[in-house]
């Protein structure tokens, strides 16, 4: 038999008293203890003393770090106290959280694999289900971040976008602080109820120092910006502007496409044999534009040869692609001018230029452009963009789908919330260095 001190050392526990040791029929270790006299008859929700109430339903195990190849399980008496406050409940142990069967090590060790490791490997190492991990997440978000409106202290620029998380247009809100790059706000859903809720989390004072709002283009952002901070500018976010000139841009090559196949249906079919030198040479046009959407897209100094030789070719046989390619580069090289003056006056030209381009899609992005005239001139003054934020989405997709999904979107969120908000998660070893 083990030393009790010893065993206490690697239980890694505090208040506790160790009464003995033996092995379930399965192999396992149980290690029989119970809270010493400072910690018994205490509420599992406030930790507060309370009066003894009954013995409940006898004793109880709870999982904890595996010792070699063994499981190994702290076994002890789990009686129920009356709380002034929150009534009969299961009285407190001081190697677990209330309502867990697992030591509050194991726990931490979870939680730091679920955000390392895929689902496979975590349910693999700690031969556990994958379901019970979701639990863990929560209540070691519960702990680790006890104060979530802390977080909405001191907000100037703030950023805010939508990610799918599930098949069926299933979305998350995503609100992050520029400042600092962290997200301080998630919620399921997306649009301007869901938004709305962020800002009533707010105070007055809270609201009146909101100087900024980054997003996309969507309109539900500025009514909420107009209801809840007026005296917030908000910023479009220069990547979905390129991207609506890069979708006009690719609208115009299907369409450029489409009619050089009707054309080259149109010709005459060449006569059997060999065709005489004079003879007109097969229409390659269509074939050529349909593989040139990355060339069109692509920024100018980043072309292979090939694609600059695409490029070349188009600007000699359809000149209304080609424009249409002007026009999208001219939009692009608007957002690296070193000055608000200069931008503005090259917008006002580009606005200008589009309008009287002769491309429908272009005519109608000038008009959207207009109706964001000045969140797009923000954006140049202040330079701000939801990069950080789409990288944060990019963290949420990953987490998705490490874990194969999410059945519980509370689960997910504070998943999201340990790993991309300033909450410290650390190995169980680490918490004692600290």
């Amino acid at each position: 038999m083990l030393n009790k001190k010893i065993l206490k050392s690697i239980l890694n526990v505090k208040h506790t008293a160790i009464d003995g040791m033996g092995i379930l029929p399965d192999g396992s270790l149980a290690v029989m203890a119970h809270p010493t006299k400072g910690a018994q008859c205490r509420c599992g929700k406030c930790g507060r003393k309370a009066s003894y109430y009954d013995k409940g339903r006898g004793s109880r195990s709870w999982r904890t770090c595996d010792w070699n190849n063994r499981k190994v399980y702290i076994v002890a008496d789990a009686p129920r106290v009356c709380c002034p406050e929150h009534g009969v409940v299961t009285a407190a142990v001081p190697w677990a959280r209330h309502g867990s069967r697992f030591t509050r090590e194991f726990e931490a060790l979870a939680t730091w694999l679920a955000m390392t490791c895929s689902k496979t490997a975590v349910a693999a190492l700690l031969r556990i289900s994958w379901n019970t991990v979701g639990p863990i997440i929560s209540r070691m978000r519960g702990e680790l971040d006890p104060n979530p409106a802390a977080r909405l202290e001191n907000l100037h620029r703030i950023g805010v976008d939508e990610t799918s998380y599930k098949k069926g247009h299933k979305y998350i809100t995503i609100v992050i602080d520029h400042d600092t790059g962290k997200v301080v706000w998630a919620h399921e859903g997306h649009g301007k109820t869901i938004f709305t809720k962020f800002f009533r989390l707010l105070t007055k004072e809270q609201l009146a120092n909101i100087k900024l709002v980054s997003g996309d283009g969507a309109k539900w952002i500025q009514e909420c910006i107009d209801q809840s901070c007026p005296q917030a500018k908000r910023c479009i976010d220069p990547f979905h502007v390129v991207q609506w000139a890069n979708e006009a841009l690719d609208e115009v090559r299907r369409a450029a496409w489409r009619d050089a196949q009707k054309q080259a249906k149109d010709s005459p079919k060449r006569k059997r044999g060999r065709p005489r030198k004079d003879a007109p040479r097969k229409d390659t046009t269509a074939k050529d534009l349909k593989g040139s959407r990355f060339a069109l897209g692509k920024a100018p100094e980043h072309l292979t040869d090939k694609q600059q030789a695409q490029l070349t070719f188009i600007a000699k046989s359809d000149k209304r692609l080609y424009r249409a390619y002007l026009l999208k580069e001219k939009l692009r090289l608007i957002f690296q001018c070193a000055d608000v003056s200069t931008a503005k006056a090259e917008l006002d030209g580009w606005i200008k230029w589009a309008q009287h381009c002769r491309i429908k899609v272009f005519v109608e992005l000038q008009r959207k452009i207009r109706r964001h005239y000045d969140a797009i001139l923000a954006t140049m003054e202040y330079h701000l963009s939801n990069a950080v934020l789409e990288a944060t989405n990019r963290k949420i997709q990953l987490s998705v789908y490490m874990a194969y999904g999410f059945r519980n979107i509370d689960n997910l969120i504070d998943m999201i919330m340990l790993r991309c908000s300033d909450i410290d998660v650390r190995l169980p070893w680490n918490y004692e260095a600290a």
